[in-house]
């Protein structure tokens, strides 16, 4: 059969959307993994505080306390860092998931239009075949001889 217009576009929405799932797919491992990232850290920080609480249960100077007061401010940096890294990146997948349901839905938009047409033709040729076969049917009669009369 031949290639419509209505068939490259449907190809091209296609490929838009498989592109849009390949990019959601990315952002959404990129998401997961500075998730996982977040929890590392937070794991790290909530170890070392048990740290310093033992330190300071057994005993610690000044020096050591300032030390390890220093290294968990920048633990908390680093946190509050990769949360904001992780909000962003979910605001991509958010995006991404939006972008790719659009194409989604434009392709399923040509599909409909292709199965009307397609639904449109096959009862155009099946009016077509019953014209055919009505005046097979309908010469036939016509040629039969008369019988009783």
């Amino acid at each position: 059969m031949k290639r419509t217009p209505l068939d490259t576009l449907t190809e091209m929405a296609r490929q838009a959307r498989d592109q849009a799932g390949q990019r959601l797919a990315g952002d959404r491992r990129d998401a997961r993994q500075v998730a996982e990232q977040l929890d590392a850290l937070q794991r790290y920080r909530a170890e070392y505080a048990a740290r310093l609480q033992t330190a300071l249960r057994d005993g610690i100077d000044p020096a050591s306390m300032h030390n390890y007061q220093r290294f968990l401010a920048s633990l908390d940096d680093a946190l509050e860092r990769a949360r904001q890294a992780l909000d962003e990146r979910q605001q991509r997948v958010d995006q991404s998931q939006r972008h790719w349901q659009g194409e989604q839905q434009r392709l399923h938009a040509y599909d409909t239009l292709a199965e009307r047409r397609e639904a449109v033709r096959r009862r155009a040729e099946q009016r077509r075949e019953q014209r055919a076969s009505d005046d097979l049917v309908n010469s036939g009669r016509q040629r039969a001889p008369l019988f009783g009369g």
